[in-house]
């Protein structure tokens, strides 16, 4: 029996659902916006706009297909089906955000005010949603499965993994450091070449977030060449390593390749590791603990 597919619907709050928890009335929002020079005609504006794009891309789902929404801040609670097909109605963050949880399921990105948020990973207005769902049909024992109508990039991603079992993946970036960014104490192993450093911590890019944090490092250091979005290669920045007769600076960056990986063995109190510029969905890193970051082996399926 063909298992039924799925469209989950993935958005978050807008600014006027936090302003009304916050303020609890219209009236008291409005004179906290006017206090900083914008209006609430503005903030409820881009409110119905992704309402509206709510509604359209929930239209658009087939009556054989079961439909289920999530908002951002329950994903980490949300268990999705190897048949999903995930309609992320937002900036390219939450697609970036709900990628951690995925596993090569299907990935639309929506934008909910057309012609504003289209970008990296948000590719569609709401009104292409349904020609695409059109387009995807899945075969008996296929479920999820991309026809060639539909053209599917597999985006590379980033994971650490700890040495207790604990896994993070990221679309964009990882970084590892200390939580305030001031100095961490570890160990880095590239290649089979140890140093002990003392730093503000470690990004670790894939290809996607080559045009965000990596870029601004890259610039800085001359212009490293940085991966593809579907180049399985990762690119990896050392963050102000401090020399000195205890701490070392030679190993700071590099390129890693698809079986490639930096071990980091940690000696610092509490160190954290987040992704995509999630710190609230992190891990924490103890003294003597090994992280190991290289090419996930998971894909961000994106239409």
């Amino acid at each position: 029996m063909a298992l039924r597919t799925r469209a989950v619907l993935v958005h978050r709050r807008t600014e006027l659902d936090e302003l009304l928890d916050r303020h609890a009335t219209r009236g008291q929002a409005e004179f906290f916006l006017r206090t900083r020079g914008r209006t609430l005609a503005d903030v409820e504006s881009r409110h119905e706009a992704a309402v509206s794009a709510r509604r359209a891309v929930a239209a658009s789902v087939p009556s054989d297909w079961a439909l289920a929404e999530v908002e951002r801040a329950d994903l980490d609670r949300f268990l999705f089906a190897p048949e999903d097909v995930v309609l992320v109605v937002g900036q390219d963050g939450l697609v970036a955000n709900a990628a951690k949880y995925l596993d090569r399921q299907l990935v639309v990105g929506v934008d909910p005010e057309p012609g504003t948020n289209l970008g990296v990973l948000v590719r569609h207005d709401a009104d292409a949603v349904a020609g695409i769902i059109a387009a995807l049909t899945n075969p008996p024992g296929r479920a999820g499965a991309a026809p060639s109508a539909v053209r599917c990039d597999e985006l590379t991603m980033v994971r650490a993994r700890l040495d207790d079992g604990q896994e993070l993946r990221a679309v964009n970036e990882l970084f590892l450091g200390h939580a305030s960014h001031q100095s961490a104490r570890y160990v880095l192993t590239v290649d089979g070449t140890a140093e002990r450093q003392s730093s503000s911590g470690l990004i670790v890019s894939t290809g996607t977030g080559a045009t965000g944090w990596s870029a601004s490092i890259a610039h800085d250091r001359g212009g490293r060449r940085l991966p593809g979005p579907t180049e399985q290669a990762l690119a990896w920045f050392v963050r102000e390593a401090w020399p000195s007769p205890a701490t070392g600076a030679t190993l700071t960056e590099g390129m890693l390749g698809d079986d490639g990986e930096l071990v980091v063995t940690v000696q610092s109190d509490r160190l954290v590791v987040f992704g995509d510029g999630m710190e609230g969905d992190r891990l924490e890193v103890s003294w003597g603990q090994e992280v190991r970051i290289g090419v996930a082996e998971r894909r961000l399926r994106l239409v």
